[in-house]
């Protein structure tokens, strides 16, 4: 778990390898130009936010720098121009929603970095906050320019990098940039790598991860690391089945890779040899098709028929695995258990999201999820509130937790090493 220093720095683990990140804490912000990079690529219609979520996350931990007097710049991207400006990918759109979260009118520069950003930037009073257009309608950004860094560092005074879901990317905005400007970690940044550290590299045990999604393949490096760190994990969906077929379990017409059984085989070598207990579903739920409220019968997870679809974990199995998250102290969630999007192949997620919403509601366990599917689940069962985190950061959050080393972290972690 991070600890917060006296100094305002942060510590915690990743990947086994201690890392310092400057915060906020204690630095005077009155009147200093604070760059933030910010992720606001949120979903938008008609030229409007459909859903401010986000928005209203990050702006929690803005409005205290506000009210500190700091002169906020806010960079972030949207989408993925196939053309250096694509009008339909404007931020622009975003500063109805924005100013309503930060409490305050934010302005709008229509380029993201060079003189005439630069100057509005020298024009905003304590308290104010100016909003950068798209950086990826510059080449610049993605391609991690020092140039381009160099334009964006003229923009601030002090660099926070408050978008850990793009810390995965060596970007100009998350990676150069910490070269030309003093670098911080924002609220949301160490919030996020906090909880993930709590839940991954200094777990209370026991501690459980529950690793569900179509295929195996996708997921190989994420199931050797966890397999190596936790006491347990939980496979279901697609992914479940493919473990299945490689016991000998006859799949019909299920998802699933009958070229991973030598993975399949390597992953469980390396639990056996952690100590970690790998739990598949002992019966399941078939139809004879992909739809909602299709026809369908609970089997065991060895007889599915030929011409069936597995689409969910059984009952038995759902029971089987709340008795495994009732023993951990730990819960770590990413993937659904099955087809949730459609009904009622969606039981076995929403029960178990429920049970763990349960254990941290009565006995303060610790239950942390993440991924766009994981997080549609939770919602879906009502449960998003009741778990301890809940990460929106999808591809980072999917290379924590293979054990990968993050630029945007790296970038932070230097720069505090230069400081």
């Amino acid at each position: 778990m991070g600890i917060f220093q006296p100094n305002g720095g942060y510590r915690c683990g990743d990947g086994g390898i201690l890392v310092k990140l400057r915060t906020l804490n204690n630095v005077v912000l009155k009147g200093q130009r604070i760059l933030v990079r910010a992720d606001l690529n949120v979903p938008t219609q008609g030229g409007k936010v459909t859903d401010a979520t986000r928005i209203e996350r990050w702006a929690a931990g803005m409005r205290p720098l506000l009210q500190a007097g700091a002169r906020l710049i806010i960079v972030t991207h949207m989408g993925r121009p196939d053309r250096t400006i694509d009008p339909t990918l404007s931020v622009d759109k975003l500063r109805p929603a924005l100013s309503k979260a930060l409490g305050t009118e934010v302005r709008f520069s229509d380029v993201c970095a060079g003189y005439s950003a630069e100057l509005l930037t020298k024009q905003l009073a304590n308290g104010e906050a100016l909003l950068c257009e798209n950086l990826r309608f510059n080449p610049g950004e993605e391609q991690n320019v020092d140039a381009f860094a160099q334009q964006l560092a003229r923009l601030g005074d002090i660099y926070v990098n408050d978008a850990f879901s793009c810390a995965h990317r060596a970007h100009a905005s998350t990676a150069a940039i910490t070269k030309y400007l003093p670098s911080y970690a924002g609220p949301l940044f160490v919030e996020e790598i906090e909880a993930l550290s709590k839940a991954l590299e200094a777990p209370e045990h026991p501690a459980v991860a529950i690793v569900g999604g179509a295929k195996v393949s996708s997921k190989i490096s994420v199931l050797k690391n966890l397999v190596q760190k936790l006491d347990h994990v939980i496979i279901g969906g697609g992914m479940a089945n493919t473990f299945l077929y490689a016991e000998g379990a006859p799949m019909g017409r299920s998802l699933h890779e009958a070229d991973q059984i030598a993975t399949v085989r390597d992953i469980q070598q390396l639990a056996a040899q952690s100590g970690c207990q790998i739990h598949l579903p002992r019966d399941v739920v078939v139809a004879e098709e992909f739809t909602t409220n299709a026809k369908h019968h609970v089997v065991a997870a060895n007889n599915c028929p030929i011409d069936g679809l597995i689409l969910d974990a059984g009952p038995d199995a759902l029971a089987d695995f709340k008795t495994v998250l009732a023993e951990c102290h730990t819960i770590l969630w990413n993937g659904p258990l099955g087809a949730f999007e459609m009904k009622p192949f969606d039981r076995a997620t929403v029960g178990l999201a429920q049970a763990a919403a349960q254990l941290t509601t009565r006995l303060g366990v610790t239950t942390i999820a993440g991924g766009g599917d994981t997080v549609a689940a939770l919602n879906e069962a009502h449960v998003s509130e009741q778990f301890s985190y809940v990460s929106t950061a999808g591809g980072a959050f999917l290379e924590w937790l293979e054990g990968k080393t993050l630029p945007g972290v790296t970038a932070l972690q230097d720069a505090a090493k230069a400081a």
